[in-house]
């Protein structure tokens, strides 16, 4: 659980260090070609990296219901590991991209730790 704990923290801060990072860069021109979009798509993330942060705390202080937290805080994030490298792939990006499909194998190795933690807990 350990794993899961500090993978949703890094991740969770990460992607709102990202947001922060190109909103304050002003990087993101769909704030004015696609408002309505980008807005829907950043609330979104922002939901995304809240949860992964709450599940990543309650996983390291092993509250009892972090798990079921967790599971649901990487679904949100395997859903937009999958979604969002278009953006990038569309643009040429082609790390940014790579980073995406680092950040699904991971999620998947994080599911698979929690699922097991449950299964020998007796769950």
């Amino acid at each position: 659980m350990r794993f899961a704990g500090w993978y949703s923290l890094v991740v969770g801060f990460g992607m709102l260090a990202q947001w922060g990072f190109f909103l304050a860069t002003g990087q993101v021109p769909e704030l004015q070609t696609e408002p309505f979009r980008i807005a829907f798509h950043l609330v979104g993330e922002a939901a995304t990296a809240i949860a992964l942060i709450v599940s990543g705390v309650a996983l390291l202080r092993r509250l009892k219901w972090a798990r079921d937290v967790s599971f649901v805080s990487s679904g949100m994030l395997v859903y937009t590991a999958i979604v969002s490298p278009g953006y990038f792939a569309q643009q040429g990006q082609w790390p940014l991209v790579a980073m995406f499909a680092v950040l699904l194998i991971l999620a998947f190795v994080s599911l698979r730790l929690l699922a097991r933690s449950e299964k020998h807990r007796g769950a």
